[in-house]
């Protein structure tokens, strides 16, 4: 590697000890663009008094610059900058910089910081702590309401986003902004781990690692931590009120854990209770493998669904086979009968020739060997359900509504069809 070495101030520059070779054509370099310099510098160069040997164009124009202004305007262009404390230009500017920044943020708020996290994440596997923590910290920066403002364009309002789309985006910020704290507490307690390895008595080591785990919600490391550094240094303030925030966050998620508790042992009774209550009325139940989805229609007890004496409620399903539509009743009482129903969903919209009334239609449910079993009028749902003849398949009783004037036609079909 060729080694350079500073000339002493004497040093007659009119000497040259590089002279001008005639090139082959094919080995010239391409010219450099008038003004085209490897670096932005400023407009001060001195005039050639004729003696000094001429320099490329690219090095004519950093000749009446010192090693140090040289330095500090390499520094100011992103590809050999070293600090970015020493960035600006002589008018407070760094354009380069700026485009660079500029292409940096382009795309949603939610894009930015899943790029911040990715990077952090690509960090903490090579342990990199530090430069782990910069990534989070500036993923939660964009996600900040500051951060969003910024990051608006003028032509904005020009495409506003539909809501679903609003709703979207602000889901996934609220996750990446979730999971940037907690991967910034987890480098931070890491972080800290390996200067207490160092120091074990480093107060603010142990203030930054609990307060890392508290976020973490880690709370008896938080404690233990926090613990540590009081031990060394009882009088300090922020830890004090660090441990109180322990405290507090304690105590919340330990009414968190005994609510979540006593909703999981009341679902567990109302579950008890609902399969007591169709054992007892001798109502038969099946699940199959891809029950539709009901959303939160389920079979129930009402008003109160841990009594015994409570009312089943069943969502239901009304089938009208003879010409392929369905209703659907999410609450259909174990003492309805079909009638009640249908008297407020009649007449049906599809139906142009005004067949279905309650007095032209007759009512059917499959039985669990596969045949027909008729319901009359003035049944109500628990009679038919408690027969023991029918099931109730994934928590859904369906009825076939047919008009009486071609249920035998249908009828015949039916069994015609369960023979093949």
């Amino acid at each position: 590697m060729a080694r350079v070495e500073e000339l002493p101030d004497d040093f007659d520059e009119s000497l040259n000890f590089n002279p001008v070779e005639t090139a082959p054509a094919h080995s010239v370099p391409p010219p450099i663009a008038s003004g085209s310099i490897p670096f932005a510098i400023g407009d001060k160069l001195q005039a050639q008094d004729g003696t000094t040997p001429a320099l490329p164009p690219h090095m004519a124009s950093v000749r009446s610059h010192t090693a140090d202004e040289i330095v500090q305007m390499m520094n100011r262009t992103p590809l050999f900058m070293t600090s970015l404390g020493k960035t600006q230009g002589e008018d407070g500017e760094n354009v380069e910089l700026e485009a660079m920044r500029a292409l940096q943020y382009e795309g949603t708020p939610a894009e930015n910081a899943q790029g911040f996290k990715e990077q952090g994440n690509d960090m903490v596997k090579v342990k990199r702590w530090k430069d782990a923590k910069e990534f989070y910290t500036k993923g939660l920066a964009v996600l900040s309401p500051d951060g969003k403002a910024s990051l608006k364009g003028p032509h904005e309002a020009e495409h506003l986003p539909s809501k679903a789309d609003e709703e979207a985006e602000s889901r996934k910020e609220k996750e990446l902004e979730e999971a940037c704290y907690v991967n910034r507490a987890l480098s931070t307690t890491l972080d800290c781990a390996s200067a207490l390895r160092i120091n074990p008595k480093n107060v603010k080591a142990y203030y930054r690692s609990s307060l890392a785990l508290l976020a973490l919600d880690k709370i008896a490391e938080a404690s233990d931590a926090c613990s540590r550094g009081l031990t060394i240094d009882p009088s300090n303030i922020a830890l004090s009120n660090l441990n109180t925030k322990i405290t507090d966050r304690q105590v919340a998620l330990a009414a968190v854990q005994k609510s979540k508790q006593g909703r999981e042992q009341r679902a567990q009774k109302e579950k008890l209770m609902l399969n007591a209550t169709l054992r007892a009325r001798n109502i038969r139940t099946r699940a199959t493998a891809q029950p539709p989805d009901m959303e939160d229609a389920a079979i129930h007890l009402s008003p109160d669904p841990v009594s015994p004496t409570s009312t089943l409620i069943f969502p239901t399903v009304l089938l009208y086979p003879l010409h392929l539509q369905s209703d659907f009743v999410k609450a259909f009482s174990e003492t309805d009968t079909v009638p009640q129903h249908l008297e407020y969903i009649f007449p049906l919209p599809w139906d142009e020739k005004h067949e279905y009334t309650v007095q032209n239609v007759e009512y059917y449910m499959e039985t669990v060997s596969g045949g027909l079993i008729k319901v009359g009028k003035n049944v109500s749902l628990a009679k038919v359900l408690g027969s023991g003849g029918v099931e109730v398949v994934d928590g859904i009783v369906r009825i076939n509504v047919v008009l009486k004037s071609r249920a035998k036609a249908w009828i015949e079909e039916m069994k015609t069809r369960k023979g093949n």
